[in-house]
Order: C-alpha cells, then structure tokens, then sequence
C-alpha cells in the first residue's frame, strides 16, 4: 500500500458528528464536522456510495466552512426504500439540510450520481441553496449517453468475515486507484454486519427500484446559483464535450478539468481536488 500521507490521518483523525432525521416512512443519516463553523457545504456521494467518501475532503473546509456529509437512501447509514425517484432524493437533500439548519446560502459538492440529485433539488428548490459544484457530474452530451440496461438482480452476498469483504471492494464504475489507503478507508465504511457475516450498506436493489425519469439538462439550464464543474481529465464517465456542452446550457458555469484523475478524482488527486474546490467556495464565499 506504501506510505500513507500525514494529511490523511492529520483529516481523519477530525471525527464527525453522526446525526440522523426522520424523513416520512424512513431515517437518513448524515455526518457533521465544525458545527461552528462559518458557512455551511453539504457534500454529496455518488451511486452506491456513502457520506464517509468525504471523511478525508470534508476536515480540509473546517476552518472556514460547517461541512456536513448525507447518505443518500438506499446508501449508507439511511433506510431503504421500496422505490426511487430524483424527486425523492431532492427531498431528502431539502430534509437534511432543513434538519442540520443549514442557511440558505449552503454551497452543495456532489460527486456523480449524486450531482445530477443536487441539481434537482436546486432546481426544485431555487432560494434553499447558495451554490452548486458537481463532481464529474451533470447533463452529459448526447453523444455521452448509454441507455441504461436492464439488471439482472441476484441474491446478496454474504461474507464471512470484514476482510474477506473489505478485499471483495471495487469502485464503481470501475477504475485503478494508486492511493489504496483512500479505497480502504472507504471499503471499511461500506459494510456492515449481520448474524451471518459481512453485506453492503448499499440497497442491491436500488438501480431496479429507481424511477430515471429525470432531465439533468433542464435542471442545469433553469439554475441561476453559481454553479462550477470539476471533472476528471481521464475520466471514462465524463468528457470534455460533456463539459462543453453542460456551458453551452449554463451561463457563467465554471469548469476546471483535473489533470492526471478518473472518475473518482477525488480518489487520484485529493490534494489538487482540495485546492481547485477551495478555489472555488472561497471565491463564492467572498
């Protein structure tokens, strides 16, 4: 695994909070660090992820932010749902921030899947939020988007033991990462147990269970907030024509492409990554 930088345990070592809030029929979960801190940025994890993908990000904000982290349903330390919607997901995003008393100039960071649910909820609700930065993220050009194939689904696995399960952790969608000390932090946190040994946090039956009717290119168009995009110069989710087209549709977006970084950029580059978002909400913030 090779050394592991003192930035990364000096971050880790700032516990968050853990919270949770009744939402209709079920409980959310979210992380909040320096709950005294001067303005407030919620991040947002992408598909099949959890709050702890920002554990190493999120400190980083703390002298001058209050960062707050959100499972997603079907995700993380939050309930399951017997079915899903962007609608859905823009209201849990509003019930968390409404229970963290998050001001209505919070900036929002969401990363993949989760972006495109940030942009509905700033769509949906336009005075609730103050900024928007997406993470390899938004309304991709036409010429970018797959149509989504049926999934075959299968009974969850059960492991036997934590390490068994911890070396089973991919990323998805996947990709190498030479920082596996980032991957195993998360992979512990992804996991959780059972009386007959280790599954997934995440709803297996999420992506069947999900409604994709939803127009991210809409969303984008009608959001009149500062909005920014920061995407992978190696991503295979995410291209340059994917970001020149999500201008085309926002006037004033900014877009920084992260040299060197996939789809998880955040994972290849954490230390640019920190400095090009601190760019970004300090300029907003001032």
């Amino acid at each position: 695994m090779g050394s592991i930088p003192d930035w990364f345990w000096e971050a880790v070592d700032q516990k968050p909070q853990d919270h949770y809030v009744a939402h209709g029929d079920i409980d959310l979960h979210y992380l909040s660090w320096n709950e005294g801190g001067q303005r407030d940025l919620l991040f947002i994890h992408g598909h099949n992820a959890h709050a702890h993908w920002w554990d190493f990000i999120a400190p980083a904000f703390c002298d001058a932010f209050h960062p707050i982290a959100m499972d997603l349903s079907g995700m993380g330390d939050s309930d399951h749902r017997d079915a899903y919607s962007a609608e859905d997901y823009a209201d849990e995003v509003l019930a968390i921030a409404d229970a963290a008393g998050l001001a209505s100039n919070t900036l929002v960071v969401a990363h993949s899947f989760g972006g495109i649910m940030a942009l509905r909820a700033c769509a949906k609700y336009p005075d609730r939020f103050g900024g928007l930065v997406l993470i390899d993220s938004g309304a991709k050009h036409p010429d970018d988007q797959k149509t989504r194939e049926p999934e075959r689904w299968s009974k969850p696995k059960i492991y036997p033991d934590l390490e068994i399960a911890r070396s089973r952790f991919r990323l998805q969608p996947p990709q190498p990462c030479e920082n596996e000390y980032l991957v195993q932090h998360i992979a512990r946190h992804s996991l959780e147990s059972m009386d007959d040994g280790w599954v997934w946090k995440f709803d297996e039956e999420l992506n069947s269970r999900m409604n994709w009717d939803m127009d991210p290119a809409a969303d984008l168009a009608s959001i009149r907030m500062p909005m920014a995009l920061i995407y992978g110069a190696n991503s295979e989710s995410f291209s340059s024509k994917s970001a020149e087209h999500m201008a085309s549709l926002a006037s004033g977006l900014e877009v920084i492409e992260l040299a060197d970084a996939q789809h998880h950029l955040f994972l290849d580059q954490p230390e640019a990554f920190t400095k090009e978002l601190r760019s970004i909400l300090t300029r907003w913030s001032t």
